[in-house]
């Protein structure tokens, strides 16, 4: 048998059919590498088809994943393994491997009926495609068949195991314990005996036939290590997932119940999901009719004293924006998540984007401004969520939380928080019943000198009944109001509340680099890994680059102007036609230079590279 390969990182792949069980594979190969300790970040990519044909190219469904026992910041640039489990995902995949990579193929779906599907000339193992990988031809379904036939499973359904089979094989090569991966079997399918049995034979046949003697020289095993953590109890977890978790965590920090409101759209139907398991946390979660139903009901469950969260994607925004005119007009929190996704109407539902920074500062009729924070990965969407709930309430107004398709569906490893360190969220408290008439008007509406949040009193609260509206209100009594002077005045008092936001953030930092000099690259949202590993390897080359990240897009942090305006260059790469490049040059007047991409997936990290390197190139020529 072969020693481990030693390595610091690599890259893994999964690719099949969408109904292959591909993303479960990758979850699970996921969850066993949270459990050894290593760093990973993943990346799950697939068809916005429910169902694609069998075989078809467009039907390929794709997990990634980085593991490593170092910083992991991306799910990687390129597979160091690919598992190719018919003819079309090694046709879709063979192109993003480089020379070298490790391919497992399923060499039973190798036939000339998938290569017509896969629309493959000739067999790629014959004309010379491979010649520059590692190939390693297992028949995944026929050694799967064989293993599970003490299940009774029908055929059909026994090559519904063949995922599990393909797990143990990689779980072999890298070491890892099946232990979590069984016990999650039997979670899932104590109700169904034969699956049961038949995925966990599965299971243990594919690790057996890759630590086979015979085999061992062929199938290669991966020693990698843990990853230096601060101490603490990580799990796994996605972005969708540690959303929802800090949604409710917010509910309990503030000592009041969420009401989610939301209509299914992907990428943002996960966190609904999540959510619905959440009841005992005091978590109620509502799927409307439509997304301005569900925008209203969030907005109703804030008007009578809950926290209204409502969510959706880029199309179920727009559809929304009345109703968040409303919430804005009425001065009621509400949590507003996007979970980006690429091109207009339907586009591209599975890929990813940021293209709707535009539509969360500027998106509404009129002049209404709203807070907008974005997160920029798996396990920053906890705390994101509860900061977003402490603006809301603290200034009574919507504010508006950007994530995106990657971040929801990607996982990496998360240190579950002490809950004793947060601050308590605190809200605006009803004021004491001054009497009757204006007097009462007055306190409903008297807003606080420095927040601008008014005093959150919901109907029913004895001697503060007042009038609530979209129609424009009097600034100091509520009442409707045409007046000229008295719309100026409530249109400044709305960008003065969005403004008071900056007083308490901290103070824009710069993550690598110089705090001034000839480069900053400057990001947002998902970027975060993979700006963060190029600005290293250009600091490493003698690159004298700098990182700068942004949290918050709407207001800015009070400093943010002054220090970019230290750097020569200012270098913004985003997933859009350049967006916040676009919002940077308006706030502060500087020169941008945007990097952009819009393919629906992420950037690479030798992307960013070439254009810090092209960028300090002309920075060093204008010296």
């Amino acid at each position: 048998m072969t020693n481990p390969i030693a390595e610091s990182s690599i890259v893994v792949r999964f690719a099949g059919d969408s109904g292959d069980g591909i993303q479960l594979l990758g979850s699970q190969f996921a969850d066993s590498t949270a459990v050894a300790g290593s760093d990973f970040s993943t990346f799950p990519d697939f068809p916005a088809e429910i169902r694609a044909p069998v075989g078809t190219t467009f039907g390929v469904s794709a997990f990634q994943i980085n593991l490593g026992s170092r910083r992991i910041a991306t799910a990687g640039d390129a597979p160091d393994v690919l598992v190719a489990f018919n003819p079309a995902a090694l046709k879709v995949n063979l192109p993003l491997l480089p020379k070298g990579a490790l391919i497992i193929l399923n060499t039973d779906e190798f036939n000339e009926r998938n290569f017509q599907k896969a629309h493959i000339s000739a067999d790629p193992r014959t004309t010379g495609e491979l010649a520059d990988f590692r190939v390693i031809e297992i028949p995944i379904k026929t050694q799967t068949l064989e293993a599970v036939k003490p299940s009774g499973l029908s055929k059909r359904d026994a090559e519904q195991c063949k995922n599990f089979w393909g797990l143990g094989c990689v779980l072999w090569m890298f070491g890892r314990d099946r232990a979590p991966i069984e016990a999650w079997i039997n979670r899932k399918f104590a109700s169904e005996p034969a699956v049961l049995a038949g995925n966990m034979m599965a299971l243990a046949a594919g690790h057996a036939y890759a630590e086979t003697a015979e085999h061992s020289a062929e199938i290669p095993q991966f020693a990698i290590g843990p990853a230096p953590m601060e101490d603490g109890d990580y799990r796994s977890i996605t972005g969708a997932e540690a959303l929802a978790l800090g949604l409710a965590a917010a509910g309990e920090l503030a000592d009041k119940p969420i009401l989610f409101a939301s209509y299914p759209i992907t990428p943002a139907s996960p966190v609904l999901h999540y959510l619905a398991r959440y009841g005992e946390l005091g978590v109620a979660t509502f799927q409307a009719e439509d997304e301005i139903a569900a925008c209203c009901a969030a907005i109703g469950a804030s008007y009578g004293g809950a926290i209204g969260v409502t969510s959706s994607s880029g199309p179920g925004i727009a559809l929304k924006t009345e109703a968040i005119g409303l919430a804005i007009a009425t001065e009621l929190p509400l949590i507003i998540v996007n979970s980006q996704r690429g091109g207009p109407s339907t586009g591209l539902p599975t890929k990813t984007e940021q293209s709707d920074l535009y539509q969360a500062i500027y998106g509404r009729n009129a002049d209404a401004p709203i807070p907008v924070v974005a997160t920029s990965g798996p396990e920053d969407c906890f705390d994101i969520a509860i900061e977003a709930t402490r603006v809301a309430l603290r200034h009574m107004t919507p504010v508006f939380l950007l994530t995106d398709g990657y971040i929801a569906n990607a996982a990496g490893p998360w240190a579950i928080p002490d809950m004793a360190k947060y601050e308590k969220i605190a809200s605006n408290a009803a004021p004491a019943a001054p009497g009757d008439g204006d007097a009462v008007k007055r306190a409903v509406w008297k807003r606080d000198a420095d927040t601008y949040g008014r005093p959150w009193v919901p109907p029913g609260t004895p001697g503060l009944a007042h009038r609530i509206g979209g129609l424009e209100k009097d600034l100091h009594t509520g009442d409707i109001s045409y007046d000229a002077k008295n719309h100026q005045a409530m249109t400044e008092l709305r960008f003065a509340k969005v403004a008071s936001v900056a007083k308490y953030l901290p103070h824009q930092t710069v993550e690598q680099g110089p705090t001034s000099g000839p480069l900053a690259v400057v990001g947002w949202g998902s970027t975060h890994g993979v700006i963060w590993r190029a600005v290293e390897a250009a600091r490493k080359e003698g690159i004298d680059a700098a990182q700068i990240h942004l949290r918050w897009l709407n207001p800015f942090p009070e400093n943010l102007g002054a220090l970019l305006s230290g750097y020569a260059r200012v270098l913004v790469p985003e997933m859009n036609m350049g967006q916040l490049a676009t919002v940077l040059r308006d706030r502060f007047e500087i020169a941008v230079e945007p990097l952009t991409k819009v393919s629906g997936q992420p950037f690479k990290i030798a992307e960013i590279l070439a254009a810090i390197k092209a960028a300090a190139g002309v920075a060093r020529a204008a010296e």
